[in-house]
């Protein structure tokens, strides 16, 4: 990481950790004010979420729909160049076994980001 370059991995770790698998909600709309500039944009296979309501509002139906035990995993550090991330992660109870597997890429904006495509895995790859 050159001395202009944003700390990828942290960024995207504590998106992972503070958002994605926070199931406070109050929690996770202030991790998404820290972590998320204002007009940012979540893209999901199915959906779009622009700016922190829409975000906060997209991760909750997520996790609603998830077993209250699912917890996401990072798979390795995020690595990252010139404003792009990516971040690989697996899903599903503490004790496995993985139900999910996916990477975020993220373009992150003076230490935000600004966008995140989630990308699911296909069943078995």
């Amino acid at each position: 990481m050159t001395s202009h370059e944003a700390d990828y991995d942290g960024i995207l770790q504590a998106n992972l950790k503070r958002v994605f698998g926070e199931r406070d909600a109050s929690l996770r709309a202030a991790a998404i004010r820290g972590l998320y500039a204002p007009g940012a944009v979540l893209y999901e296979p199915d959906s779009i979420a622009t700016g922190h309501d829409a975000i906060a509002q997209a991760v909750e139906e997520l996790l609603a729909s998830l077993p209250p035990a699912f917890v996401f995993s990072p798979i390795g550090p995020a690595v990252g160049h010139h404003g792009l991330a990516r971040l690989s992660w697996r899903a599903g109870p503490p004790e496995g076994p993985v139900a999910v597997t996916g990477t975020d890429i993220a373009r992150i904006e003076a230490g935000r980001i600004a966008s995140l495509h989630v990308f699911i895995d296909p069943p078995d790859a």
